[in-house]
């Protein structure tokens, strides 16, 4: 049988040579086996082309290719000309 897992959440600093420190102590005594999940913040931006590919490509999004997705044409609605300013 698997052991049940629980969950702690803390912080720490990555050093020049990827190793984890934390900022405190762990809550319980070792030696003992863990699973470790690390966020980090991205350090680049991804563009805009970047977005749009991955969108285009993402199977999640492929039931809007079949065809009972195709309700509009090019005739449907009405042109809309905004003359405010």
């Amino acid at each position: 049988m698997e052991s049940v897992l629980t969950a702690i959440e803390m912080t720490g600093t990555v050093d020049l040579q990827r190793r984890l420190q934390l900022d405190r102590p762990l809550p319980f005594a070792g030696p003992a086996r863990v699973k470790v999940i690390v966020l980090y913040p991205l350090t680049t931006e991804i563009s805009e082309s970047e977005w749009l590919y991955a969108a285009a490509r993402n199977p999640a999004f492929a039931y809007l290719h079949e065809a009972s997705e195709d309700i509009y044409s090019l005739t449907d609605g009405k042109p809309f000309h905004d003359n405010q300013e």
